[in-house]
């Protein structure tokens, strides 16, 4: 009798948010408690770029775009003040804003793909004067990844795009480099939607919460 055998693309969409979700708080966990040790912030430039791909499959499944937009909006607003207190950046606005930017885009270049060049770089300027996180090089990543192709040709263009922000950002590329790693969490993944994810909109500001109470505490 034959053995049965697993699926090679078996993750679904509820596993890579977990992934990321576990990713996004060592990456806080390290900002937050040890900014000393880069090994925390080299793993968690993992998540943002899952985050990212999660979000360009939510707008293509959603029926309620609006209302996804206004969760974002909502829990960005209710998120802003507790980020401000965990990273010290005044004046930045939170990932959740990013992701909304990024969500905008994501529909007004499906709504009108003709534009979707023009869309996608005004997008990255909005993210980039309004000093979300990320900023335009946030928006960039989520165009590339509404792309995910597993073919030779988008690696060389996901890859070439991290080597350009290296060069032209030593500082900001050097450190966010490891995010081409990313996509090979999603070449396993199956395309099925799993369980429904929305403890994240709780997560992000809590575990920020926690990890600020823990500083104060240990200071």
């Amino acid at each position: 009798m034959e053995k049965s055998r697993l699926p090679v693309r078996s993750l679904t969409q509820y596993h890579v948010k977990l992934i990321a979700a576990v990713l996004m708080a060592i990456d806080h966990v390290g900002a937050i408690l040890y900014p000393d040790i880069e090994g925390f912030r080299v793993i968690g430039r993992l998540s943002f770029p899952l985050f990212a791909w999660l979000l360009t499959q939510g707008e293509a499944h959603t029926h309620h775009f609006w209302r996804y937009a206004w969760r974002l909006l909502v829990w960005g607003c209710l998120s802003q003040y507790i980020y401000w207190r965990a990273f010290g950046v005044p004046g930045q606005l939170n990932i959740l804003f990013t992701l909304l930017v990024g969500l905008l885009c994501l529909r007004g270049a499906r709504v009108a793909p003709n534009w979707q060049i023009v869309i996608w770089l005004i997008g990255a300027g909005v993210a980039t004067v309004a000093n979300t996180d990320y900023w335009g090089y946030g928006i960039l990543m989520i165009a590339m990844l509404a792309q995910f192709d597993r073919q030779l040709l988008w690696w060389i263009g996901w890859i070439g795009m991290h080597v350009i922000l290296a060069i032209a950002l030593p500082n900001f590329g050097t450190s966010q480099f490891p995010a081409i790693f990313a996509p090979l969490i999603l070449i396993s993944t199956s395309g099925r939607q799993g369980a429904k994810a929305r403890w994240f909109y709780l997560f992000y500001p809590g575990h920020l919460l926690i990890l600020v109470l823990i500083r104060a505490y240990l200071s």
